[in-house]
């Protein structure tokens, strides 16, 4: 599935804001971590060259009590003394193998001659050893470095959750960046989907967004064009069909006056006449059909009208019982509809159903989610998936009008239905019926 652009900037947006505190967060760790522990050693070395110092003069020569020395001293809870003298170790706590814990190069370090430190594991914590040279020997402190890496931890901690933070935060103003500078965009999405539902009056401000002015020119400039193709397209076919039905209905006075004297004829002569009557019936039909399609670009002039009684008068005059229609609970009675295109929509319906399906087995009113809903319902073979996007297109006609082979279908029944539908701000669809058929389904807002 493909992410759509505003989950794309945003992610962009998180990613460069998660990289770059991610960054940040990392330089200032270390400075920290370097400046934390720098400080810290060389406030140990200091106050182990103090204690180097009172341990120096607290031993003037051998007889010197060394353990009395060391205890002399206050290291506090996080530092450990150590004194190696004549290749003994001694200690506060007299502990004998507390020098193991001096790594062996700060030794012989320290056995040059030369003072210096070093960090390592004691009892499980880090810490820094720190050896100073004496006349009687070499001094050591083991400070414990816990506090500092408990300290480094938070901090760590800390950075952490201020990059995930800002990482959030640069997700956010992605979202809303990417909201307003889509918002022009989603401007010319709804203009172009109102004219496709048949509003051409939709048009976009070009002073609205600066940086979109020509692309609103450009827009507003096909709606216009599209809209007096429309309408010229439209002329042609009301003055087509108009120019046609004085002929036609010159044609068929006269078709009808030899019809009537059919009998007269002889058999050839009177197959003749009935063929034309039946091709002039049609015709007519067409010229209304077009001219029905020529009026249905136009928006619907809505008024409350009373549905039940609507589809009751035109089942009657199909001669359908009224034991078809079929009324959903709750359904209003008054439908804000222009009654002439609905009704026209729904003769439509059940001439189809007629014509192709087998006879309209019901006729169903109701209300969905805010939508009124015409079906029609018919026992015939049904529409087959792939035809029945194209159902509702001019001049389409269904796999069972065809099989029929009666010809008496114009092509444009359905396609007026869905102009009416669209006029209103509807739609209409068609679906399996269950048990069979098909059921056609117009929604009105």
């Amino acid at each position: 599935m493909r992410v759509g652009l505003r989950t794309r900037v945003s992610a962009a947006f998180a990613i460069g804001a998660l990289l770059l505190s991610a960054c940040v967060s990392l330089i200032s760790y270390e400075l920290a971590r370097s400046t934390l522990a720098g400080e810290r050693e060389r406030t140990a070395v200091r106050a182990t060259s103090f204690d180097a110092a009172v341990v120096e003069a607290g031993l003037p020569d051998r007889s010197s009590d060394v353990g009395a020395v060391l205890r002399s001293l206050d290291p506090g809870a996080d530092r450990y003394l150590l004194l190696q003298r004549d290749g003994q170790w001694y200690s506060p706590g007299a502990d004998p193998t507390a020098g193991s814990a001096v790594p062996a190069e700060l030794q012989e370090m320290t056995a040059r001659g030369t003072a210096g430190a070093q960090r390592i594991r004691f009892d499980g914590q880090a810490a820094l050893v720190v050896g100073i040279p004496l006349t009687s020997g070499v001094f050591y402190e083991i400070v414990s470095l816990s506090e500092l890496e408990r300290t480094l931890q938070l901090l760590a901690l800390v950075l952490a959750a201020v990059a995930i933070m800002v990482a959030g935060g640069g997700a956010a103003v992605g979202w809303y960046v990417t909201r307003h500078a889509l918002r022009p965009l989603t401007a010319v999405a709804a203009a172009a989907r109102n004219i496709a539902d048949g509003d051409l009056d939709t048009r976009l401000d070009p002073d609205a967004e600066p940086d979109l002015a020509v692309l609103s020119a450009s827009f507003n400039h096909m709606a216009d064009q599209l809209a007096r193709r429309i309408e010229r397209d439209r002329r042609f076919a009301a003055d087509v069909s108009h120019e046609l039905r004085s002929p036609l209905q010159t044609l068929s006075a006269a078709v009808s006056v030899v019809d009537r004297r059919r009998d007269g004829l002889d058999p050839k002569a009177a197959a003749a006449v009935g063929l034309i009557s039946e091709e002039v019936g049609r015709f007519q039909d067409l010229v209304d059909d077009l001219l029905e399609l020529a009026r249905s670009d136009r928006p619907a002039r809505r008024e409350p009208t009373a549905m039940r009684e609507l589809v009751a008068r035109v089942c009657r005059a199909r001669l359908l019982p009224e034991d078809v229609i079929e009324v959903a609970p709750g359904t209003p009675d008054a439908w804000p509809v222009e009654r002439r295109r609905i009704e026209q929509a729904l003769r439509n319906l059940l001439d189809n159903a007629v014509r192709y399906g087998g006879g309209p087995v019901a006729v169903r009113l109701g209300h969905d989610g805010g939508r009124f809903v015409i079906e029609v319902d018919d026992a015939g073979p049904g529409i087959a998936p792939e035809n029945r996007a194209v159902i509702f297109d001019r001049f389409v006609r269904g796999p069972a009008a065809n099989a029929r082979g009666g010809g008496d279908g114009t092509g444009l029944g359905l396609s007026i239905v869905a102009r009416h539908a669209a006029a209103h701000g509807g739609a209409v669809a068609v679906t399996d019926r269950p048990g069979g058929g098909a059921r056609f389904r117009m929604e009105l807002p």
